[in-house]
């Protein structure tokens, strides 16, 4: 966590309408982290539950289940990536994971646990409260009610959230529906990761694996053979891109 910041926790204003008095989970075993975040998500006007490992996490969340998890990936008795695995079995809330500065291993491994986003140390506590509000506010789809189309055997329902592929509920996290979704309206059409992690995680700068270990999972639960896509197909040289033709 970068230094000097407590002071400026003030200058953080609360996102108004659906984001306020939003509950947020703060998982995180160093106490001195755990109480700047805090200072921070309460001056945003969040409620903000906090617990120092994940059993209690698992505990909290079965009881009062949060909108949304700030969570470390290192935890005691059961580290951050095995407790996104258990929420992703059973919940579909979404998950900010904490890791180390450049350890893309450890960012890669909390992705393909099903976390939504991650912040490394040290970081802005700023920072982490615009992706908390950039997190919560796709995933409670703070927008005017868009209405379900049909693509090929898929019917995507936008507002709701979700997406049937012949009649069945595909089972996808906040950000696997964001880019399934995002390519379901502009099919036929070739994105560079680049433009993907703009137009879907609303960053102009990050790490491009988190397009890629997105996109795996989502090839995952979409795809006959994830190992040769025809639905969602990699454009080498550029990207990836949609094929209504094989959707259908």
């Amino acid at each position: 966590m970068a230094k000097g910041q407590v002071g400026g926790a003030s200058d953080v204003a609360a996102d108004a309408g659906a984001l306020a008095d939003r509950r947020i989970l703060l998982v995180e075993d160093d106490e001195t982290v755990r109480e700047v975040v805090r200072t921070y998500l309460d001056a945003a006007g969040y409620i903000v539950d906090e617990v120092a490992d994940g059993f209690a996490a698992m505990a909290l969340i079965d009881d009062r289940p949060p909108d949304l998890i700030v969570m470390d990936r290192m935890l005691p008795g059961i580290d951050g990536i095995e407790v996104c695995r258990r929420i992703r079995a059973q919940h579909d809330i979404p998950v900010v994971m904490l890791t180390a500065l450049g350890a893309t291993d450890d960012r890669i491994d909390g992705l393909e646990a099903g976390a939504d986003d991650y912040v490394t140390k040290p970081f802005s506590p700023r920072e982490l409260v615009l992706r908390v509000g950039t997190v919560l506010r796709r995933s409670l789809a703070e927008y005017a009610p868009e209405a379900p189309f049909d693509l090929g055997e898929f019917t995507l329902h936008p507002s709701a959230r979700f997406v049937l592929r012949r009649g069945t509920p595909l089972t996808l996290s906040a950000r696997e529906f964001d880019l399934f979704a995002f390519l379901l309206k502009h099919p036929q059409r070739a994105f560079t990761r680049e433009e993907l992690l703009e137009s879907v995680w609303g960053w102009r700068y990050g790490d491009l694996s988190t397009v890629t270990v997105t996109m795996r999972r989502l090839r995952e639960k979409v795809e006959e053979d994830p190992a040769h896509p025809s639905i969602l197909q990699t454009v080498w040289g550029v990207g990836y891109r949609l094929d209504v033709g094989a959707a259908t």
